[in-house]
């Protein structure tokens, strides 16, 4: 495209493979568009990259990865830690706080597998957002909160990580109120008050079981999950031995009521709010 005026009102400027001859009153104008061009282009060509790196399949095979380091580095901890630190000696980790790790990391290992064997078995579909937010979610409690004890130096880390379960396990309740009603023969009208109570029991009754869980470790391990200790291995006294049992079971509720109600105006008003994070079956 070419406008012909003359040389003294014009001026040329170049947008990727044509030429355009303009007014000098337009020259700022068209500059914008040009800077505008080539920004869009860089931008959409960096987002690609940054998609391509940070996909669902990369962030899986990195919280793999990194729990197989996890396995082998705790492994030797073991061989090599104290069995009972000195009292000189302030956060020194002893074996048993490297057999919880280890325990731990080969856990969170089998869990990552636990997607895949539910869509090939069951024929289960988990959302991408999903997915990502369950790996993200081991990697945070297993490798940054035991490998790294972020429990210990991260404030309040433990709290954020069960108020997150805790909304995680209330969506899947959801879920799984709509897949068993899909499935049976015959098809219940299910009031919305009563999915988001069963939402609201269902990630509260296995916050319970993770506590349960927690507790057994520390019973038959001699682990520290939790928290009746400091780091240090000095015992706790009363209701502060346990505080971090009771604080994750409330934090668990308060994720799940959240939740609850999210979903109880979600399905009342039509909302689809959590149609995101719902399984289905292929």
């Amino acid at each position: 495209m070419t406008w012909r005026l003359s040389s003294s009102f014009c001026r040329h400027t170049s947008v990727g493979r044509f030429t355009t001859i303009i007014p000098r009153e337009c020259a700022f104008d068209t500059g914008i568009l040009a800077a505008k061009y080539f920004a869009d282009r860089r931008y959409s060509t960096g987002g690609m990259k940054l998609s391509r790196i940070f996909n669902a399949n990369n962030i899986w095979r990195f919280i793999y990865l990194t729990f197989i380091v996890a396995i082998v580095f705790t492994s030797v901890q073991i061989y090599f830690a104290p069995t009972i630190a000195s009292p000189s000696e302030i956060s020194v980790r002893v074996k048993g706080d490297y057999t919880l790790m280890l325990f731990q990391c080969i856990l969170g290992f089998f869990a990552m597998m636990l997607p895949h064997r539910l869509k090939r078995k069951v024929g289960l579909n988990i959302p991408s957002a999903m997915l990502i937010a369950y790996a993200v979610f081991l990697y945070c409690a297993i490798y940054l909160g035991e490998v790294r004890a972020f429990y210990y130096n991260v404030p309040h880390w433990d709290t954020v990580l069960h108020m997150f379960s805790g909304v995680a396990l209330g969506a899947i309740g959801f879920s799984i109120v709509s897949l068993l009603n899909v499935s049976e023969p015959v098809s219940f009208s299910l009031s919305p008050a009563f999915v988001a109570l069963f939402a609201f029991c269902f990630a509260l009754a296995l916050g319970v079981i993770w506590e349960i869980y927690e507790f057994a470790a520390d019973f038959f391990l001699g682990t520290n999950m939790q928290k009746y200790a400091l780091e240090n291995g000095d015992l706790l006294i009363g209701k502060n031995a346990l505080l971090d049992t009771m604080k994750d079971l409330i934090v668990d509720a308060i994720g799940s009521l959240a939740v609850s109600i999210v979903g109880y105006v979600s399905l009342k008003y039509e909302k689809g709010w959590l149609d995101r994070f719902s399984l289905k079956r292929n």
